[in-house]
C-alpha cells in the first residue's frame, strides 16, 4: 500500500505530488545527464502495469507537454477518470487479462473516458491474469504503435 500513495492522486496528494516531482523532474534530469538524452515529447511515453499503469494514465493527463504517449497494463481502480479530461490528451494504449475482471473493467472505463473525450486509444484484450507474461507480450506492440512507422 506504501507505493499506491505514491503512483495515485487518489490516496495521498501530498505523498503522490512529491512522486510526480521526482518522475517528472529528477529521472527526467538524470536521464540527460547519464545518457546524454532528452526526448521530444513525440518520441516520450509513459508506461507502466498494475499500479503503475495508475502512475502512468496520471503523469500522461497531468502532463501531455512531455508524455504523448500512455502505455498503461491493467491499470488498477484507485485513480479514475476524471470527469473533465484535460486537453490535449496523449495518445493512450491500453491492456487487460480477460482473467483478471478487476482490471479488465478499469481498462475499460479509460478506454470509454479516454474516447469520449477524443483521444487515440486502443485497447487489447488478452487471455492472462495479473502478471508478467501477457504484459511482455504486449510491450512491443505499444512501442510499435506509438513508435513505429
Amino acid at each position: 500500500m506504501v507505493r499506491i500513495r505514491e503512483y495515485s492522486p487518489s490516496f495521498d496528494e501530498q505523498r503522490f505530488a512529491a512522486h510526480e516531482r521526482f518522475f517528472v523532474e529528477d529521472v527526467r534530469a538524470w536521464v540527460r545527464s547519464r545518457f546524454d538524452v532528452a526526448l521530444s515529447p513525440e518520441r516520450t511515453a509513459v508506461c507502466g502495469v498494475s499500479a503503475s499503469a495508475e502512475l502512468s494514465l496520471a503523469m500522461g493527463l497531468r502532463h501531455p507537454d512531455i508524455y504523448r504517449a500512455i502505455f498503461a497494463a491493467s491499470p488498477g481502480g484507485g485513480y479514475r477518470p476524471p470527469e473533465v479530461m484535460p486537453s490535449p490528451l496523449p495518445r493512450t494504449y491500453l491492456v487487460a487479462g480477460t482473467l483478471e475482471p478487476f482490471f479488465l473493467e478499469n481498462a475499460t472505463r479509460w478506454r470509454r473516458a479516454l474516447r469520449d473525450a477524443g483521444a487515440d486509444v486502443v485497447m487489447t484484450e488478452r487471455v492472462g491474469n495479473h502478471g508478467d507474461p501477457f504484459w511482455a507480450a504486449e510491450f512491443p506492440l505499444m512501442v510499435a504503435w506509438a513508435f513505429g512507422h
